[in-house]
């Protein structure tokens, strides 16, 4: 893997981030949610696990990756108090679904980009 690889997988991330937070906030928005016959819970764990991994990815786990982290998680909360505003039940169990989902998402985030730079350091070394 070569450095243009690299900006290319974490350009990409940062792309995909977009679009499915998008989507997220749509769905948590939306009266009906996205209509998917999956436990709530996991439909918030695996949504914010998602867009956790991608943003580490997109940051390369480097500068302001955690504070992004914890803006998802902050923004997971305002989005749970605005969907009582939408006629559906805000419940603090969703925001601790996002936030485990962040957490997963973002140590696996983590670690593919620790392998990312492994392979980066290897390939030059290998120059």
């Amino acid at each position: 893997m070569n450095a243009r690889n690299t900006r290319t997988i974490t350009n990409s991330a940062l792309w995909v981030f977009w679009a499915v937070l998008a989507l997220v906030i749509w769905g948590e928005l939306s009266t009906n949610g996205l209509g998917l016959n999956i436990y709530d819970k996991f439909q918030h764990l695996g949504a914010y696990a998602l867009l956790a991994g991608l943003v580490t990815v997109a940051l390369g786990a480097r500068r302001g990756w955690l504070l992004a982290l914890v803006g998802l998680a902050a923004m997971g909360g305002i989005l749970e108090i605005l969907q009582g505003l939408t006629g559906r039940d805000a419940d603090f169990r969703d925001e601790i679904a996002n936030i485990t989902g962040i957490f997963i998402g973002g140590s696996i985030g983590w670690a593919v980009c620790t392998l990312m730079r492994a392979w980066l350091v290897e390939t030059h070394a290998a120059d």
